[in-house]
């Protein structure tokens, strides 16, 4: 039943009616209980007014007792429809409370997970960056050791040709067998380009390391960004989640933190470590690829380097062979002269014994003859004494001219001996020269050029 009146001062207003009894004018207008049965009495002469009516007279209320057990009830009803308006505006404001509670809560989930959204995407973002930064780095150092490997590969055409300088040279003729300066320069240049070939070799190694660190890292920043990835379309998936969604339900048991979950501390310390040692090997591969670039640059110009101080002493040596051969050549043509000059005396000197017979017959004849002088005519003579003097200076004179022969043909053997160790000697320096200029010279006009050495062709 709708209670009249509303509100604190409407109760106010009944609990001041209810201090005394109200007056029957006064009751407001309302539905009265149904009649249940209803007494008939007998007010005629035979009516009975003794016992037979007694019980009915003590079960009945006073008026007093009617009028109070209606203002209880009506008491009662005014206090439940208050408490009943209470209720109603409590429970209004519990569910505007818990609306807007639950409102606020979403927005304040929707702002976290925005929030939440920036953090991701900034994270990767910078895994993104960092994979790329690590790919290209990786790209430069794979262009770098390609560098190192046609460096190595050129340092093959030196090695065979200082070799093939050194096994040439094996090949020349006492005495021009010598440890010169040419072959010390060569044994330098081949312990040269050994050293160069380990290091480039070291360096190959070592730059086929840092590539697969820096793949590895890229690989652990990869996944890194993969989960980013998943993990920032799964938020922006819940940050589109409303109360109009059609695909939303109820999931009781995902209402807890899991025991394996990260924290946001631990989280953006692994995002960031993997970025800190991303950026450690990217400056390891940069510093390694400066590295490589000034070893490519030294050893390109210490071959050059090489090759012009052997090639300089090639010159110098060949320079000297030339002058000695020209001097050889000067000295066999005097040789050769003084041999001419040394045959037509020994010729000059046999003609002059030759022409000493004649006299020296003549005075031995005369001398014989004279020996047949009879008796005391084998005189010692003046003539006697001249004939014997001249046969004596015949002979004399004939026996130096034989000496002087002797010495002339002596000296002439001398001078053939000396004459073919010059032609032998002049063969040498030409087959010297011949294997330095021809052979060593003429291969080390093949050596490769500085980009060549440097790994650029």
């Amino acid at each position: 039943m709708a209670c009249p009146g509303g509100g604190p001062g409407a109760m106010a207003q009944v609990g001041g009616l209810l201090t005394k009894e109200p007056a029957p004018q006064a009751v407001p207008v309302s539905d009265l209980p149904m009649k249940v049965c209803e007494v008939a009495l007998k007010t005629g002469p035979d009516s009975s007014s003794g016992l037979a009516t007694a019980a009915f007279r003590t079960a009945k209320y006073l008026p007093p007792e009617w009028h109070q057990r209606n203002s209880d009830l009506y008491h009662k009803a005014f206090a439940g429809c208050g408490q009943a308006e209470r209720g109603r505006a409590e429970a209004k404001e519990l569910a505007e409370h818990a609306a807007a509670a639950a409102q606020r809560a979403q927005q304040d989930s929707t702002a976290t997970l925005g929030q939440r959204l920036q953090d991701i995407h900034f994270w990767k973002a910078e895994l993104q960056k960092e994979i790329e930064d690590l790919d290209a780095e990786t790209g430069l150092l794979a262009a770098q050791k390609q560098r190192l490997e046609r460096a190595l590969d050129a340092t093959e055409v030196p090695y065979a040709i200082a070799t093939d300088n050194l096994q040439c040279r094996e090949r020349r003729q006492p005495p021009d067998l010598v440890s010169d300066e040419v072959e010390r320069e060569l044994l330098k240049e081949v312990e040269l380009i050994r050293n160069i070939q380990e290091l480039l070799k070291r360096t190959l190694i070592q730059a086929g390391n840092q590539m697969r660190l820096n793949r590895d890292q890229k690989e652990v920043c990869e996944m890194d960004w993969s989960d980013k990835v998943e993990t920032y379309n799964i938020d922006v998936n819940c940050g589109r989640y409303s109360n109009q969604s059609t695909n939303v339900q109820f999931h009781p048991g995902s209402v807890k933190f899991e025991e394996s979950a990260s924290t946001p501390e631990t989280w953006a310390k692994f995002s960031h470590d993997n970025i800190y040692r991303a950026e450690r090997e990217k400056l390891a591969s940069i510093n390694l690829r400066a590295l490589i670039d000034n070893i490519l640059h030294d050893v390109s110009e210490d071959l050059r380097m090489q090759c012009a101080a052997v090639n300089e002493a090639f010159a110098k040596r060949c320079e000297e062979l030339c002058d000695t051969k020209h001097k050889l050549d000067h000295h066999l043509k005097k040789i050769l002269k003084e041999v001419g000059d040394q045959e037509a005396n020994i010729a000059a000197l046999k003609q002059a014994i030759k022409d000493k017979e004649a006299p020296l017959k003549v005075a031995q004849t005369r001398l014989y003859d004279r020996s047949f002088r009879p008796n005391v005519e084998l005189c010692r003579d003046e003539a006697q004494f001249r004939l014997i003097s001249e046969a004596e200076e015949l002979m004399e004179s004939t026996e130096s001219l034989k000496k002087k022969l002797l010495e002339s043909e002596q000296c002439l053997r001398n001078l053939e001996d000396t004459r073919m160790n010059l032609e032998k000697e002049i063969a040498v320096k030409t087959s010297s020269i011949f294997i330095d200029r021809q052979k060593c010279m003429a291969h080390r006009t093949r050596y490769p050029v500085v980009l060549k050495l440097a790994g650029y062709q």
